[in-house]
């Protein structure tokens, strides 16, 4: 796995068409994240909004309220409020 300034990546999403992203540590408002995908697709550039725990998703584009989220390549719900990039 590549690192990033000499740390190890701090958010990874599965599939590079994913919606979403899973935080592999702590992440802090104001971090810029460079997230890689599994499946070696094209990198996204995020600026974390707000704090997400360790596990759980951060948004790598704008959803709005009703999108039907995808991870895995799969629909696996749909947002219930609207959640802008880094979110």
């Amino acid at each position: 796995m590549q690192k990033e300034a000499g740390v190890a990546h701090r958010a990874l999403a599965h599939k590079s068409t994913d919606d979403v992203a899973v935080a592999v540590s702590d992440l802090q408002p104001g971090e810029t994240l460079t997230i890689e995908a599994l499946d070696g697709g094209k990198p996204h550039k995020v600026k974390v909004l707000e704090a997400v725990p360790l596990g759980h998703k951060i948004a790598l584009r704008d959803l709005p309220e009703g999108h039907v989220v995808v991870e895995y390549g799969e629909k696996i719900g749909r947002m219930t409020r609207a959640v802008k990039k880094g979110g």
